[in-house]
Parts: structure tokens; sequence; C-alpha cells
């Protein structure tokens, strides 16, 4: 019964900006608009709307970021339940203190 309810495991912003891209593939799965407000330079923007169609080629884990954490929360378990290695982001771009791309 318990099965039935996997949790989805998370990782702080710093700990995904210690590792970076070597180890993750990061999506934004925020809009287009916020994206291109601010992001992670290697972050893909996948906006949630859109997950359950991500295909990724390779084998790296997916880190899934937003802006709070509640939409990366639910576009993990999309992508966990489609068999992806996923982690999702606590806090989102709200505690990114890494550099990001775009924006003002």
């Amino acid at each position: 019964m318990f099965s039935l309810f996997k949790r989805i495991p998370s990782m702080s912003t710093a700990d995904l900006q210690k590792e970076g891209a070597k180890e993750w593939t990061v999506l934004d799965v925020r809009t287009p608009a916020e994206y291109r407000s601010g992001h992670i330079a290697y972050a893909k923007n996948v906006p949630l709307n859109k997950i359950a169609g991500f295909t990724q080629k390779g084998d790296k884990k997916l880190a899934v970021i937003c802006q709070s954490g509640m939409r990366s929360k639910q576009a993990a378990k999309i992508l966990s339940k489609k068999g992806f290695d996923v982690v999702n982001v606590r806090g989102g771009m709200n505690q990114w203190r890494g550099t990001t791309k775009g924006g003002k």
C-alpha cells in the first residue's frame, strides 16, 4: 500500500550549484517568460505543461527547478513515473545564489 506513493528525492540549490552541469541535466519548468527573465545557464526550459512529452538522450540524472519548488515537484513526479532518475530542487530560483543567464 505504501509503495503507491513514491517519494521524490530532493536537493538544495547549493548542492546543485556544487555539482552543476557535469552531473545533472537541469530542467527549468517555469513558463518561457519566467525562464527568459533569468535562468541557470545550463538549464533547459521545459514548461510544466510540456513535461509529459520530455525525452532525453543519455543517462544523466534530472534535476527539476521552478520558481519556488512546487511546479518542479509536480514535474518530478511525472518524470519519475516515466522512469527517469529525477530530483526536485528545493526552494527553486528563489533560493538560487549562483549566476544566471538572461534577465536584467
